[in-house]
């Protein structure tokens, strides 16, 4: 995916506009950063998975928060329902591949890509500014990147793991700032 900056990010930010920026650039690196720390402790059976896990689960929540001041609580429950089925559905990919059971692992992964369709339909729907198949490439970007990840931490492949993560935070960040953008330019905030 090309990495240019949005239009709507040259010239002056409004301190609004610096806001939303920093608080969708916050919400998107936790996604990241909580998926990999589930990764881990799932990967390790570490003894802080119940609260790493409680966690993640909290970022669809605070997205919606965030979403509904500008798209309603309607739009912003669906973009939550869907975000936490994208992570449980997650968790239950990275949990059959560490028991090695592949037919549970196609299962969820077709799951996983189909819920990303619908994220990407579900945001396409809700601006105007948001392109639905400029989201299904970042949304489909980012599910290989955090497979790859898991694959590569359950596999003793840790260096790798970690390259892997520098890339899925500069994906993050073009999420965020899509998704900025896009707000931005509907609101005019």
């Amino acid at each position: 995916m090309e990495n240019r900056p949005l239009d709507c990010m040259e010239g002056n930010l409004s301190p609004k506009e610096v806001e939303l920026y920093n608080i969708l650039r916050r919400l998107w690196m936790d996604h990241a950063i909580w998926t990999r720390g589930f990764t881990i402790s799932t990967a390790f059976n570490s003894e802080d998975l119940d609260d790493v896990t409680k966690r993640l689960l909290r970022n669809p929540t605070d997205f919606a928060y965030l979403l509904s001041i500008f798209f309603g609580n309607q739009y912003a429950m669906e973009f939550e329902e869907l975000l936490r089925d994208h992570l449980l559905i997650a968790g239950q990919l990275v949990n059959a591949a560490k028991d090695g059971d592949t037919k549970t692992v196609n299962e969820q992964r077709e799951k996983w890509y189909q819920n990303a369709t619908d994220i990407a339909v579900l945001l396409g729907d809700m601006s105007p500014y948001w392109n639905t198949q400029a989201w299904q490439a970042m949304l489909n970007d980012h599910l290989k990147m955090v497979e790859n990840q898991a694959t590569q931490i359950l596999t003793g492949k840790y260096q790798e793991s970690i390259d892997q993560y520098d890339n899925m935070q500069t994906q993050m960040l073009m999420m965020a700032d899509q998704m900025a953008c896009g707000i931005i330019k509907q609101f005019n905030i």
